[in-house]
């Protein structure tokens, strides 16, 4: 009877002491965080003692006032754990000279990579810090990581941190079914090249909420295969502003659905609600709604372009993205240029469905007036449109 009594009593606890959450501080595992000593192995010994952790909730952690110094690091699921969490309050720092880089080969494409994971949050008062400015002086031949990638994952948690001076895109999400981003703060120079703040391709049902994102490059940048995307609350500048595309480079099919960005400021930025797609390419942009933007000194506060091209020589093509059922929505503020609304489309593709309703952009420039440019773009103007735009 007694050894029945302990046998039952086990299997009460048992569950719970699987089920305890875990916590791996990464100091545990070797780590210095003196922002000199090489960390990388001691951070791949956490990952792997949080990714095999059989708790219901398992957590790598970075305390704060310490500062880890990482070369590239290769984060792979899937793990054991219904929650895995990666909580920074400290620093996570790149080396500083981009030759001393160790790379899995010649190509520096990613700095952090969380692949094939269910259940990730990242999130921590902490910073990211790519040392991206011998990069960027770095004019060719070496490409330039992003710095935090997440591949073939879904259920993503993302939110608190910084991220600063990053060599290229700071954010990257890749095969990316459903994602929480929110109260992100990134930053980089104007001037820094293709330092996109997030970027978003082949992933659906993605949220990004309540970001202050000023870099050299889009503040949000949304490729081909996104879905389902809610953008809300987002402050942007410098930067290129939010931008759908591009789409379409070197003939490809892309696609682009169900987009909503409502909320937003953009402050001396050189776009502010894009749509860029490549001429030659195919598929589509549709069902996208830009709502509640305010555009203070933008140089194109409203832009759809079917001729994207970011060098001098593109060739002229009859094929093109096609580009439907866009909204522009309550935009108000000033624009640098004096085109303060530019809808160019193709002759052949055509944007249709366009609405511009209650817009409001005046001239930044003293004693000069906002003006207005559309081709080849049907749809409809609703309420007061100031500049005043004809869509055929």
């Amino acid at each position: 009877m007694l050894s029945f009594l302990k046998v039952f009593i086990l299997l009460l606890v048992l569950p719970l002491v699987l089920s305890k959450p875990v916590v791996n501080n990464v100091l545990s595992y070797g780590a210095i965080g003196d922002g000199l000593k090489d960390d990388t192995s001691s951070l791949l010994k956490a990952w792997e003692a949080t990714c095999k952790s059989s708790s219901s909730s398992a957590t790598m952690y970075f305390p704060p006032n310490r500062m880890f110094l990482t070369h590239p690091l290769l984060l792979k699921g899937p793990c054991k754990a219904d929650v895995v969490r990666v909580e920074i309050n400290g620093t996570i720092t790149a080396p500083s000279e981009p030759k001393n880089w160790k790379c899995g080969s010649d190509n520096c494409d990613t700095w952090l990579h969380f692949s094939h994971i269910d259940g990730l949050e990242i999130s921590g008062s902490g910073t990211i810090s790519g040392r991206g400015q011998k990069w960027w002086d770095i004019k060719r031949g070496k490409d330039k990581p992003a710095a935090l990638r997440i591949t073939n994952s879904k259920n993503i948690g993302l939110s608190g941190l910084r991220f600063k001076d990053n060599p290229k895109m700071h954010i990257v999400l890749n095969g990316v079914q459903t994602a929480y981003l929110s109260y992100l703060k990134i930053e980089a120079p104007s001037h820094s090249p293709n330092t996109d703040g997030i970027h978003i391709g082949d992933s659906t049902d993605v949220h990004i909420q309540h970001c202050n994102i000023g870099t050299g490059d889009d503040c949000i940048s949304i490729g081909g295969g996104s879905k389902k995307l809610r953008i809300n609350d987002i402050i942007c500048g410098p930067g290129h502003g939010i931008s759908v595309g591009s789409l379409g480079k070197h003939g490809d099919y892309d696609e682009v659905d169900d987009v909503e960005i409502v909320g937003a400021v953009f402050t001396g930025t050189t776009n502010g609600a894009r749509i860029k797609t490549w001429q030659g390419g195919k598929g589509y942009a549709r069902n996208i709604r830009f709502e509640h933007i305010l555009c203070q000194n933008c140089d194109n506060p409203i832009i759809i372009d079917q001729f994207y091209c970011d060098h001098e020589k593109c060739e002229d093509h009859d094929s093109a993205v096609k580009v439907s059922n866009v909204k522009f929505v309550n935009v108000m503020g000033t624009s640098k240029r004096e085109t303060a609304v530019k809808i160019e489309c193709s002759k052949t593709v055509p944007c249709e469905d366009i609405v511009l309703d209650t817009i409001h952009l005046r001239s930044s420039q003293e004693k000069k007036k906002a003006t207005s440019y559309s081709s080849n773009a049907r749809g409809e103007v609703r309420g007061e449109v100031v500049p005043k735009i004809v869509l055929n």
